[in-house]
């Protein structure tokens, strides 16, 4: 089977992407500003989660903590007609390297889509003592899985742990990504909103254009022609 004529896939990433950033949020509610680096300033991941550990450790804070920020979150505006968009077309497969335990309450919201995360390590009292990754490397393990299952693979992230996966999928995109990944990574094309993400899309799997009475408000009317490989979500 040609690529034109394979199915296609697409992999996201979740924060910064679809949701606000947890920590990011976390930072803002407790006022600790050492919780606002994220993956998009830190490219080590382990270092990252590891100062993350210490500082929730020095401060007190539990996942009862965590969880009730995220009690207060909701999806980015126009993430959700981008999803039910994508999901009219292809299967769509959130892979994050956030944890079920954060993500989880989020899932009515994502309309219960697909998601590939980690877990926590949490004591009976709450508190966060470790992390346990599913699997090494799973962005782009994932992406090349996925290729050898005869998908045409789309992919979107923003951050530095998002490169591998770009690079293993057919067409990778970064979505508002700062301007240090965008710098070091300028091979990957940027888009900057969720039109620009549904053009750039559309036009890598030579998707009909809408028109105005099947495409309004942000949310695409799938054409009866418009899905492809007939694969529909």
């Amino acid at each position: 089977m040609s690529r034109d004529n394979a199915p296609p896939l697409l992999a996201t990433d979740l924060e910064g992407i679809i949701l606000p950033e947890i920590w990011i949020a976390v930072a803002k509610k407790t006022g600790i500003d050492e919780l606002k680096s994220t993956t998009r300033d830190v490219a080590d991941y382990d270092e990252l989660m590891q100062t993350r550990l210490a500082v929730l450790r020095h401060h007190g804070l539990t996942i009862h903590d965590i969880q009730s920020v995220i009690a207060t979150m909701d999806l980015l505006p126009g993430a959700a007609d981008f999803l039910l968009w994508a999901r009219r077309i292809m299967p769509l497969i959130i892979i994050t390297d956030s944890y079920y335990e954060l993500i989880n309450p989020f899932a009515a919201q994502l309309s219960y889509a697909t998601a590939f995360a980690h877990n926590l390590i949490v004591d009976t009292d709450g508190t966060i003592t470790g992390y346990r990754l599913r699997v090494q490397y799973s962005k782009r393990l994932a992406l090349r899985s996925f290729r050898q299952l005869g998908f045409r693979t789309v992919a979107i992230g923003d951050s530095y742990n998002d490169i591998a996966m770009l690079r293993e999928a057919h067409l990778g995109l970064l979505f508002n990504a700062p301007e240090n990944v965008h710098d070091d990574y300028p091979q990957f094309a940027t888009t900057t909103s969720y039109d620009e993400l549904r053009e750039s899309i559309r036009a890598y799997l030579k998707l009909p254009l809408p028109d105005r009475n099947t495409e309004s408000g942000g949310i695409a009317q799938t054409h009866d022609n418009e899905g492809v490989g007939g694969i529909t979500s």
